[in-house]
């Protein structure tokens, strides 16, 4: 990766102003404070632009109108020794410049404005930030991951079982639903049309026999008649086949005679 963008180089950031200061040497490890510098009389003014190539970016001093290298400093990474910010402000940097002879100082950079400063920080953030994934993919590319395949086929012999739950059949519930037809009631017994039940017999209840008194000169027919049986008005009385059962209902034996009768 890195051969292949060594070929041309990118632009990240251009900002047309820039002020140079000379810096005192740091007396202590608690970092550069840009009140000590002489603000109100910057080293230099140009313009500034940051460009890539590969993995480094690089940032350049020029001259306004000539475009003429002032200075240029190498960034490997950020933050780091290359760029450091300053411990009171926003808008200063510390930068390590080299001549391409070895040699190398640090010098003091500002903006007039903060959105110049702040532009100038995202883009060597966003760089790095950039080369740190392409490292991490490169890694994984050399070095694939390369775990156990898991064999899901089934073996020779081996079933499973899979429980779906209770299911009904769809004809249950019709034999369910036809059970309660006619609000509860069993369905009529084969044979008989339009289910309609037979009544019960009128003779199911206990009827007592009334005596009936035939006169001398008639034939007795009365009694005949409420069973349904007509007699011949000609047969004399003394012939008549039903006297026994008349005289049998009277007297003392007439609870005994209409218990036995009645069952008939």
């Amino acid at each position: 990766m890195a051969d292949s963008n060594a070929l041309y180089e990118s632009v990240l950031c251009v900002k047309p102003e820039v002020h140079v200061y000379r810096i005192p040497p740091r007396a202590s490890n608690r970092g550069y404070r840009a009140a000590d510098w002489k603000l109100d009389e910057p080293a230099w003014s140009g313009r500034m632009k940051i460009t890539a190539k590969g993995n480094i970016a690089f940032i350049k001093l020029e001259d306004k109108n000539t475009g003429e290298l002032f200075a240029q400093a190498a960034v490997d990474q950020y933050p780091g020794i290359a760029v450091e910010s300053v411990t009171d402000s926003s808008r200063y940097f510390v930068i390590r410049i080299e001549d391409g002879n070895g040699r190398h100082a640090f010098i003091g950079v500002g903006f007039a404005d903060r959105g110049d400063s702040f532009d100038f920080n995202v883009a060597l953030q966003d760089h790095f930030k950039w080369v740190k994934q392409e490292s991490e993919l490169a890694k994984q590319e050399a070095n694939p991951v390369v775990g156990p395949k898991l064999d899901l086929g089934f073996k020779e012999g081996q079933t499973i079982k899979i429980n779906i739950g209770n299911i009904k059949k769809k004809d249950s519930g019709g034999a369910g639903k036809s059970r309660g037809v006619g609000g509860g009631l069993l369905p009529p017994p084969p044979g008989v049309k339009g289910g309609s039940f037979l009544p019960p017999p009128a003779f199911s209840q206990t009827t007592p026999v009334t005596q009936h008194t035939t006169p001398v000169n008639q034939p007795s027919t009365g009694l005949l008649l409420d069973y349904g049986v007509s007699a011949p008005v000609s047969a004399p009385p003394s012939q008549d086949m039903w006297g026994d059962f008349t005289a049998a209902g009277s007297g003392s034996t007439q609870d005994s005679g209409r218990s036995e009768w009645v069952q008939f």
